[in-house]
């Protein structure tokens, strides 16, 4: 259909226009060092709130019909599976995180991947590599900034116990992690996926240059969320009645304004979980705000996974 390859393409070049504001924001950081760690929280914080909502369609997408027993029973079992995930993680700081950064890696550069099928299955364009595309977007973003120079301040600025996460093989991983984009980049190239090669090359740009906090949080909210968002106008109702009336951009707003309310009560139930477990949320709101969204990730990435194998196949 031509509105929905007309959108997808239109997120394509937004979600790199992020990246580019954002390695901005970096080179800006690092020729004058001016980018203070409040600063880089507030550009966090925005970028992060901007995510939220992508993921909050799962409902509409799994169990079209609100008003019935099996919405109940999803939204009971999808929100036990959050709060499970939110104990394990702020019971096992570490091990915790360590596992959230696995998984979203693995499903970003999947979601990423898919997002692309899309495009191509839409636009008659031969199928490229997936596993070494969905490898170096995946890793990119999330790995690189977690392991580079400047990480400790920014681990220090969420929760200091995850300081040296990676123990004695941060070194080894930030080049490894390097390495496999360029690796990415070089197989985008030989297979004249250009576009591809370009995505992950702002990727790894953004992932060196910017501060970490900056740098995940742009990803988060300006690319992955972005493309998501895209890929969910091509199964909510409203946005497919849009598409086929042509109208791109009621299509695209239709599957936003059905995650924002979800947007308000990530935050105030972020609050209220600070204030009830004694957090103090001038120091701490970022940590227990990116615990809140990881824990969401959890069955978020589960209910996702049907979609991405149905786009990964096309």
């Amino acid at each position: 259909m031509e509105s929905e390859l007309k959108l997808l393409n239109l997120l394509r070049q937004i979600s790199r226009l992020g990246i580019l504001f954002g390695i901005g924001v970096g080179l800006v950081h690092l020729l004058t060092g001016g980018l203070s760690i409040q600063m880089q929280v507030v550009l966090a914080l925005i970028a992060l709130a901007v995510g939220i909502p992508h993921g909050a369609v799962d409902h509409l997408v799994t169990v079209p019909k609100m008003a019935s027993l099996r919405m109940v029973l999803f939204l009971s079992g999808y929100l036990a599976v959050v709060g499970l995930a939110i104990w394990f993680i702020l019971s096992l700081n570490l091990l915790g995180f360590q596992l959230v950064v696995l998984m979203s890696a693995i499903h970003f550069g999947i979601g990423d991947a898919a997002f692309i099928s899309e495009i191509d299955s839409r636009s008659s364009r031969k199928r490229f590599s997936k596993i070494p595309y969905a490898l170096a977007a995946g890793f990119t973003p999330v790995l690189i900034p977690l392991v580079n120079p400047q990480s400790s301040e920014a681990l220090a600025a969420v929760n200091p116990a995850l300081i040296g996460w990676s123990g004695v093989f941060e070194s080894y991983l930030y080049f490894a992690m390097i390495g496999i984009a360029l690796v990415g980049i070089v197989w985008m190239l030989l297979n004249s996926r250009f576009d591809n090669a370009l995505d992950i090359g702002l990727l790894l740009i953004i992932s060196i240059t910017a501060p970490p906090l900056v740098a995940f949080a742009f990803y988060f909210g300006f690319w992955h969320a972005l493309r998501h968002t895209g890929r969910l106008t091509l199964e909510l109702p409203k946005s497919l009645n849009a598409h086929q009336a042509n109208q791109t951009a009621k299509a695209f707003w239709s599957s936003v304004n059905a995650g924002v309310p979800a947007l308000v009560l990530v935050i105030a139930f972020t609050i209220g979980l600070a204030l009830t477990i004694g957090l103090n949320l001038s120091t701490e709101f970022l940590w227990i705000l990116l615990v809140v969204i990881w824990a969401l990730t959890v069955p978020h990435m589960a209910l996702t996974a049907r979609l991405d194998a149905r786009a990964l196949t096309q």
